[in-house]
């Protein structure tokens, strides 16, 4: 049965936006108070038609979430679901939704989804294979790891996303750049062969369907400056592996009875690794590509997945399509960018969004989703779309001051 969705908003994404513009009527925000920041005053402007509960800082839960049923009661819309797009938001957003008795993630779950050793630690007892991997505290350990599986090795936090404090060490003196002391960290071996992502949409204990995309760079190298970009593969060459199966796995053997699952793993000498698995939309506009890619809404998919309506998957297309960042070098003051009706005019780009104009200060950090805008390139192969947006790169220009 469906009802009106308590979503939490900590960024303005293509999907909350969406939501925010196709379902007002619907919905209801979770925001909170220490994330402010983040959201900008325009687009606070956009969504301030829709009521929005904001949990404040250094407050205990619990008593927030009794302001909150106090508030939402005197609201026109009541929410009887539940809806966290936001990784890092995780741990403190589900267990909101259980206090407020909406349907939630558990507190195991949150852990198999977020920290990265649990999650792979849940991945070998569902008989999947893995990089090895070490929780450590201290260099030494890092040090002794890379003495048994070799170097490179990858060293990450164990509640990291989009690459963030993620590195890869080619040896010893690489460990100079961490503050080991700073988070809770994880190292594992690196595997070689092709990384691939993958996308699904569930719905009472049913994977509805599995969307995967190649990956023309790796994150650890799109953090270096390589192509920052996601293609839907509806159509062409894809993984070689059994991904729904892989897929059904995860789902099952974590209890995932409704949501969006976005996973990467990675084909290897003819064997697959799970990598990692989020219980959320996917970043940057990966999710936005398969509705281009395979021709259907997929966002008010998602959407009724998580509002208790099973949604409808009525493919009209099937063509890869991928979402390319466009790069944001450095930090300071945009002096000049390409505009977006020139990015609309080259081969296969078929969207285009620029979020920075000259005159604005912009902010660069290392990050995967580090960008000032983004590209949705169409091709028949992945092959194809990949050449279209280099093309794209080779013509893209930001002068930051």
């Amino acid at each position: 049965m469906s009802g009106a969705l308590l979503m939490v908003d900590d960024r303005a994404c293509s999907f909350t936006r969406y939501a925010a513009r196709e379902r007002p009527h619907e919905l209801v925000l979770l925001r909170f108070e220490e994330v402010r920041g983040d959201l900008s005053e325009q687009y606070l402007r956009e969504t301030a038609h829709l009521p929005a509960f904001w949990v404040r800082a250094d407050v205990p839960l619990e008593a927030e979430v009794e302001r909150y049923l106090d508030w939402v009661a005197d609201q026109p819309l009541q929410p009887t679901r539940f809806c966290n797009p936001s990784e890092p938001r995780q741990h403190i957003a589900q267990r909101f939704a259980a206090l407020a008795g909406l349907p939630h993630l558990s507190a195991e779950q949150v852990e198999w989804v977020r920290d990265k050793a649990a999650m792979k630690d849940k991945f070998r007892r569902l008989g999947l294979r893995t990089a090895s991997y070490q929780r450590i505290h201290h260099a030494t350990e890092v040090l002794d790891f890379a003495g048994v599986h070799g170097w490179p090795v990858v060293l990450k936090p164990v509640d990291s996303f989009a690459c963030i404090d993620t590195y890869l060490l080619n040896g010893p003196d690489d460990l100079r750049q961490v503050d080991l002391t700073a988070r809770r960290w994880l190292v594992e071996a690196y595997v070689g062969g092709t990384e691939w992502e993958a996308c699904a949409l569930v719905f009472d204990g049913e994977v509805m369907d599995v969307w995967p995309s190649a990956m023309p760079s790796r994150p650890l190298d799109i953090v270096a400056g390589a192509m920052n970009a996601n293609i839907s593969v509806g159509a062409g060459p894809g993984p070689s592996s059994d991904v729904h199966g892989l897929v059904e796995r995860i789902v099952h053997g974590m209890g995932i009875d409704h949501g969006y699952v976005h996973l990467e793993f990675f084909e290897a000498d003819g064997e697959v690794y799970a990598s990692e698995v989020g219980v959320r939309v996917a970043g940057c506009e990966i999710t936005a590509n398969h509705g281009h890619a395979y021709g259907f809404d997929v966002f008010g998919a998602v959407l009724d997945a998580y509002q208790g309506r099973r949604p409808v998957l009525a493919y009209t297309a099937r063509r890869c399509v991928g979402d390319l960042l466009l790069p944001m070098p450095r930090s300071g003051i945009v002096r000049a960018v390409t505009s977006r009706q020139e990015l609309l005019d080259l081969p296969g780009v078929i969207e285009a969004e620029l979020r920075v104009a000259p005159g604005d200060r912009v902010h660069a950090r290392r990050a995967s989703h580090n960008a000032c805008g983004y590209v949705h390139v169409a091709g028949t192969t992945a092959v194809e779309v990949e050449k279209r947006m280099q093309y794209v790169l080779d013509r893209f220009s930001i002068d930051i001051e």
